[in-house]
């Protein structure tokens, strides 16, 4: 499974500090550390809060290059703060995020197919999420033939069929399952799929826990790919085990430090 490390991101205090002050130094700790327990790319997201996104996002992209050779997956409801940092990114990029909502869709594609970009679909439009995985499946469709009528090579579009906290939307947490296995059958070849982890432990006194136990069902069901703390020892290890049960790597003694390695 691709790990995308989630750390990188405005709405956690000590990033959103250093965009404010443009200091490098706690921004670049956290790209090498998750690329060093196992990233394969690194999300980048100013946060909700800054004055300047376009600036920002051209800032995070220019430092956290200064360090790492990663992918990098550019996170905003502002495009043109994606477009900024695209126009700077040394490998194809990936785009986070775009909703089935034809005029976000017509803008991400284009940009897509202009800078050789993937991108993360989200399995909503204007009406807000869905809760069945039959609306959530249409929606992917949507967004598959929109990729498609722009060009984008379907293995390079990722659908997020939005998992929601599990306190408040625990009835979702199956439906999301359904969604992964059925987003396979959409296409030859099928969309990637991608989860943003973390959210299914929102506000929950166990996150670690449900994070990791989520991330090895969803793997079960087809997940391709998570928005994730690849920092999180046990959490790397659990998908480690998983790509071993799931016969997608072949075992040996020391599969866990492989897999971390495979980003390399």
């Amino acid at each position: 499974m691709i790990i995308i490390g989630e750390r990188i991101n405005g709405m956690f205090r000590d990033i959103a500090q250093a965009i404010k002050e443009r200091n490098p130094k706690v921004v670049q700790e956290w790209a090498k550390k998750q690329e060093e327990n196992g990233a394969h790319y690194l999300d980048i997201n100013v946060g909700p809060g800054s004055p300047e996104p376009v600036e920002a996002m051209k800032w995070l992209v220019e430092v956290t290059q200064e360090v790492t050779d990663l992918p990098l997956c550019l996170d905003s409801t502002k495009y043109d703060a994606i477009e900024a940092g695209l126009k700077l990114c040394k490998r194809p990029a990936m785009i986070n995020s775009v909703p089935a909502e034809m005029p976000k869709m017509e803008r991400v594609f284009a940009m897509a197919a202009e800078y050789g970009a993937e991108v993360i679909g989200l399995a909503m439009n204007e009406e807000g999420i869905p809760k069945d995985s039959e609306r959530r499946v249409a929606l992917a469709m949507e967004l598959v033939a929109t990729a498609d009528a722009f060009g984008i090579p379907i293995d390079s579009l990722y659908i997020d069929p939005l998992v929601l906290p599990c306190n408040v939307g625990q009835d979702h947490g199956p439906e999301v399952l359904k969604t992964l296995q059925q987003i396979k059958l959409l296409s030859d070849p099928p969309p990637k799929t991608v989860v943003g982890l973390s959210n299914v432990s929102q506000g929950t006194k166990r996150r670690e826990l449900i994070n990791r136990v989520f991330a090895v069902m969803a793997m079960a069901c087809g997940l391709d790919a998570a928005i994730a703390d690849a920092c999180d020892d046990e959490l790397m290890e659990a998908v480690a085990t998983a790509r071993i049960l799931l016969n997608m790597d072949i075992y040996c003694d020391s599969y866990v430090e492989v897999f971390k390695q495979s980003n390399r």
